[in-house]
């Protein structure tokens, strides 16, 4: 075993995982103050109950079970960890290794990647949907849809590199830290939702404001910094390859927030704090599949193609009449499916303008769509069965009342009470 792998890979998981609470601020400063609490509270519910189902049979079907069709893994075989976890004189540690660090540890890093891929949807779906539908959407959604897209794409199955899809184009597909897995996924399954349970009382036709633009701005940092692990904690060693993502990281993101800015300053004569954050992460989304095949200058290049493009398509749910609460669609799902096809103009000796030819661009381009599609699908089964069962929204009078009320029994804010606190003091 390698100590300094372990404790690099221990270290990613750790960052990872804040940044499931980096989204909770992110979205939570967004929403109205009558919702926060319940968006603070879906975000935990992500990190929760993700952390069950990935321990139960999550693991297994992405990376322990034996592949069914390159699609997913049996539950069975690593049925509550049993392949990856063994008793030693009463004291648990890894059965085997992988890259020379423990296997304990890397069921620990691709948990958080399951918290933090579910925990984007919540922000298409803020200040509408009941709790407990939530809750169980999580765990089907992890076992049906996020399980087996991991395996498919990072396990050897059907949009790996290796995989049928690659080996007919004769390129192999990629997706260093899940450009398909997590940003296109997830913003796809939130789009599905959003199509299901429809809009927000009010949408279009009042103005729907971020009520603490300090709370999103924490967020983006956050992120920020918790994706330090979520990039170059792919690597799976504290190796150059790390260092390097590190690198394309920061500039991708660098970029893209001055190019969103730029961008929303001819747009409105403004440069906001708002669209500082969003063009930050929407950076950091684009660069995630391409992290370690994109050249410096490249990387910049993407940031700021992905900054532009996020900040224009942010506004096509007015022009098309989807609530997508809080952007997932336009910036994880533009900048998701962007960062993935730029491989195929980007990618060192592979890409169309960095020594290579089509056939990357064509593989990019087709892995997408499957991932698109499975997510769709998969999304839309799950969604409507519980629309047509239990419900997802809480009601009209509620939602406007506030959900955090309806559904938390609570308020983020006690602004009477601080107001008779201060009439007392005062008389």
């Amino acid at each position: 075993m390698d100590t300094g792998n372990a404790a690099w890979m221990l270290t990613s998981a750790s960052l990872v995982f804040l940044m499931t609470p980096g989204v909770a601020f992110f979205y939570g400063g967004m929403v109205r103050a009558k919702a926060v609490l319940n968006m603070l509270m879906l975000e935990a519910a992500a990190l929760s109950v993700t952390a069950i189902i990935w321990t139960l049979w999550g693991w297994s079907i992405a990376y322990a079970g034996t592949s069914i069709g390159g699609i997913f893994g049996d539950p069975a075989t690593g049925f509550l960890l049993k392949d990856s976890m063994v008793a030693q004189d009463g004291v648990f540690t890894a059965v085997k290794t992988d890259g020379n660090y423990p296997g304990s540890i890397d069921v620990a890093f691709q948990t958080t990647f399951a918290m933090i891929t579910v925990g984007l949807i919540c922000g298409a779906i803020a200040e509408r949907v009941k709790y407990s539908t939530w809750m169980i959407f999580v765990a089907l959604w992890i076992t049906f849809d996020y399980a087996p897209m991991a395996h498919m794409v990072w396990n050897g199955g059907l949009l790996s590199g290796t995989g049928a899809i690659s080996q007919a184009i004769g390129a192999a597909a990629h997706d260093f830290a899940g450009g398909t897995v997590v940003h296109i996924n997830a913003a796809v399954a939130a789009l599905i939702i959003v199509l299901i349970i429809g809009k927000r009382k009010g949408f279009g036709t009042q103005p729907i404001r971020p009520h603490n633009v300090p709370f999103v701005m924490l967020g983006a940092f956050l992120l920020w910094f918790g994706w330090f692990g979520f990039n170059a904690g792919s690597a799976f060693g504290a190796n150059g390859t790390a260092g390097y993502a590190w690198v394309s990281t920061t500039a991708a993101a660098a970029a893209a927030m001055l190019s969103w800015g730029f961008t929303e300053k001819i747009r409105t004569g403004h440069y906001t704090a708002m669209g500082a954050a969003s063009g930050m992460v929407a950076g950091l989304v684009g660069i995630t599949p391409a992290a370690d095949v994109v050249s410096p200058l490249w990387a910049i290049v993407l940031g700021a193609i992905v900054g532009i493009l996020t900040c224009l398509a942010c506004g096509l749910k007015f022009k098309l009449g989807y609530d997508d609460s809080l952007d997932v669609v336009g910036v994880h799902g533009v900048g998701g499916l962007t960062g993935t096809v730029l491989i195929g103009f980007f990618g060192e000796g592979t890409g169309l303008l960095a020594g290579g030819d089509w056939k990357q661009l064509v593989v990019q381009i087709v892995i997408a769509l499957v991932a698109i599609l499975y997510s769709g699908v998969i999304t839309a089964i799950i969604a409507f069965a519980l629309e047509k069962t239990i419900g997802w929204r809480v009601t009209e009078a509620q939602e406007v009342g506030g959900i955090d009320l309806a559904d938390q029994g609570e308020r983020a804010y006690d602004f009477a009470g601080t107001a008779s606190s201060v009439l007392k003091e005062v008389r």
